[in-house]
């Protein structure tokens, strides 16, 4: 190689070496393009995410308080209303009254406190609400409500709901910021209070919301939701009138219950954050709440997010309106318009280090911004630390296993709006004697009143052990003379559907669950898997639906599923007539009582079945196998002919649009109802005054077969 060649290639070395590479350039154009979209999407500088220490610079911006202060304020106002309704202060007698009832904690080491206590538990938890609506010793108030309300919240796995896990999180986000120092009564004893907060209070609630909206859309991204099984007949409320009078119902249910919802799960939040498009977004938002308030029974979930969705706007738009009333009633006092004057100003970081460099010396001044700096250093780790948290619950059904049944995990802190509709046709709870073989059925309510337990393993485990504690008391004190011994066992037979599917059973009907064994981190055995190979069937379904509901106003169908061996015992009541057992798949075997006929119906064939007697079903195929029954109901064909209803029968009343009225009275109600409650819990613990209390009535506990 000649000297020239050698030194071009040296020389073309340290060129390469100077110039950025390909790579580089690409990273530094996507890295420009990146923080450039940030600030137009955002409306902040692209500097405040370019390092770490600017980033906890830019949450501890000082940002007006104003529009933190009204969301305080009406956060409060929708929990003062939530207390006696929803979170079951109007029947708190009801719900907490009865110490024999059986509890579905989330920690077994959770109990309720005797009816008196609770209804002061309930008690504080209102008086918490009312300070943080009128920003009275707020944080005490705040620590009041959430600490009484997570103790209520943790009690009752079978009541959780999606909203009440966001009030539970919105209590505490809203206790750690300073929202009281707007529009309070804090700042109205103390005029020195500075009307800003750092930036990272307004990021922590609008990250919130932001997570509820998207991870609700990204839930719904599914089959069973895209598919349109998870809200069928939705359209037909009058809220969906003029989308049917145009599309119909099938594709009302389908584009607009079903893909909008998803569409405007996915994107609300991004159209509230870009500001451009956040005026467009509004009216979207507040339609989508208010319908829903109308379309299901979710209490102040709807009215909460209206009431917080203008923490998306700019954090003084109360400024603004309160000046524009004052300017258009032309009033505005000297003293108001002095401390408006003396709040307006809000400073920057700058001008707050420029002032503690003028009152601290040198050596002081960086002491106390090292402190400084560490605080808010700490801060930011922490919320971190919130974000990844909430990121990761909705997605941690892979760690707790023992809470998945057909769906995963627990329905509450998941974001799964909505997404799955169940349709249970059968609870039956059989206690056996071990001692003598006898056979008793439970009635499904008589320790619990909800049917959650029925569709969530962690729940069925602790429903049963409470049954079986509950029975070895009656054993003890001799209530229950129809068990000879405390050796008992309990089987649960659960018929259920998921989003249209066919009715399968939910548990092994086989497992002792006295016996059962259970995990929060391991799967549960005894639950029975969905026949996915039957899921494809749906249309089918709904074909042979749609054609047997045609034959007359009085038939009816049902559509059963079942496992290879298993068997099914079900009587026939008096009522139908024209019963006929049809096999679409698979085998099965049926006999019947008092007869010792056998049959084996395979696919396509069909058999009559008589009423009044048992009827045993087996199948004898080597997959699962689904049969389906037809009959005509004789009671709706006399109630048709003699135009009296029977005694079973519900009196339909034709119910109004908008029920206002009627709803706000239900809800005076339960206020004064609660107001009862806690003034006689008090009158209890204090004085020892009786405390009154009704009592739920479900019938007979025991049926003897």
């Amino acid at each position: 190689m000649s000297e020239k060649s050698k030194t071009f290639n040296d020389v073309d070395e340290t060129k390469l070496e100077a110039t950025p590479g390909v790579s580089q350039k690409k990273f530094n154009g996507f890295r420009d393009l990146l923080l450039k979209w940030f600030q137009t999407f955002t409306g902040h500088n692209s500097e405040c995410i370019s390092s770490f220490n600017s980033f906890i610079k830019f949450m501890h911006t000082p940002t007006d308080a104003a529009a933190l202060g009204v969301g305080r304020m009406l956060f409060g106002l929708c929990m003062l209303i939530d207390i006696p309704d929803e979170r079951g202060g109007g029947e708190l007698d009801l719900k907490w009254g009865e110490p024999r009832d059986c509890r579905f904690p989330l920690f077994p080491f959770l109990a309720p406190l005797n009816l008196a206590k609770m209804a002061i538990v309930y008690g504080v938890m209102y008086c918490g609400a009312i300070g943080i609506f009128l920003g009275y010793r707020f944080k005490i108030s705040s620590l009041m409500f959430i600490v009484t309300y997570w103790y209520i919240f943790l009690l009752d796995k079978s009541v959780w709901n999606n909203h009440s896990y966001l009030y539970g999180l919105l209590g505490v986000l809203f206790a750690v910021t300073s929202a009281n120092r707007y529009c309070s009564v804090d700042a109205w004893l103390d005029p020195t209070m500075k009307p800003e907060v750092p930036f990272w209070n307004y990021f922590l609630l609008k990250f919130q919301f932001f997570l509820l909206y998207f991870y609700a859309g990204v839930k719904k991204l599914c089959p069973e939701w895209l598919s349109g099984y998870a809200m069928t007949n939705l359209s037909y409320h009058w809220v969906f009138t003029p989308f049917r009078l145009v599309l119909g119902p099938y594709l009302t249910d389908l584009l607009i219950v079903h893909w909008f919802a998803c569409f405007f799960d996915l994107t609300i939040a991004f159209f509230l954050i870009y500001e451009p498009l956040r005026v467009w977004a509004t009216p979207f938002c507040v339609s989508f709440h208010l319908m829903n308030s109308r379309l299901f029974r979710i209490g102040m979930f709807p009215w909460t997010c209206l009431a917080e969705l203008p923490l998306f706007y700019h954090v003084d738009w109360p400024r603004k309106v309160l000046a524009k009333c004052q300017k258009f009633f032309g009033y505005k006092s000297a003293a108001v318009e002095k401390q408006e004057n003396a709040k307006k100003k809000i400073f920057t970081v700058e001008e707050v280090v420029d002032d503690l460099q003028d009152l601290c010396g040198p050596c002081k001044f960086k002491q106390k911004q090292r402190k400084m700096y560490k605080k808010q250093r700490k801060t930011v780790l922490l919320i971190f630390a919130y974000m990844i948290l909430q990121l990761f619950l909705p997605f941690s059904h892979f760690i707790t296993k023992g809470y998945n049944g057909w769906t995963e995990g627990l329905y509450g802190y998941s974001w799964d709006m909505m997404v799955n509709a169940w349709d249970t046709v059968l609870i039956s709870i059989r206690v056996v004697d071990n001692s003598n073989g006898k056979h008793l059925y439970l009635e499904p309510y008589a320790y619990a009143e909800s049917d959650r337990w029925t569709k969530h393993p962690d729940m069925a485990y602790q429903y049963a052990q409470c049954i079986n504690q509950r029975l070895q008391e009656d054993f003890r004190a001799r209530r229950n003379l129809l068990l000879n011994s405390s050796d008992i066992s309990i089987y649960f037979d659960i018929w259920t559907s998921m989003n249209g599917r066919f009715q399968q059973r939910f548990y092994n009907p086989y497992q002792d669950m006295v016996k059962a064994k259970w995990s929060p981190f391991a799967k549960t055995d005894w639950v029975l898997p969905i026949i996915t190979e039957m899921t494809s069937m749906r249309p089918e379904m709904k074909r042979i639906e749609q054609s047997v509901l045609g034959w007359s106003n009085f038939t009816d169908l049902l559509f059963i599923a079942d496992f290879p061996g298993f068997h099914m015992e079900h009587y026939m009541p008096r009522e139908l007539d024209n019963v006929t057992l049809t096999v679409l798949q698979g085998a099965v075997k049926h006999e019947q009582e008092h007869s010792s006929k056998v049959s084996i119906i395979t696919k396509g064939k069909s058999i009559p079945l008589k009423t009044e007697i048992f009827h045993k079903i087996q199948v004898i195929s080597k997959t699962p196998s689904s049969y389906i029954f037809t009959f005509v109901n004789q009671t709706m064909a006399k109630m048709a002919e003699t135009g009296t209803p029977d005694e079973f029968s519900e009196v339909k009343v034709e119910k109004p649009m908008l029920p206002l009225w009627t709803e706000l009275k239900a809800r005076l109600m339960d206020f004064r109802r609660f107001l009862i409650h806690v003034g006689n819990g008090l009158l209890f613990e204090l004085y020892g005054v009786p405390m009154p209390r009704r009592v739920r009535e479900i019938g007979n506990d025991y049926a003897e077969k």
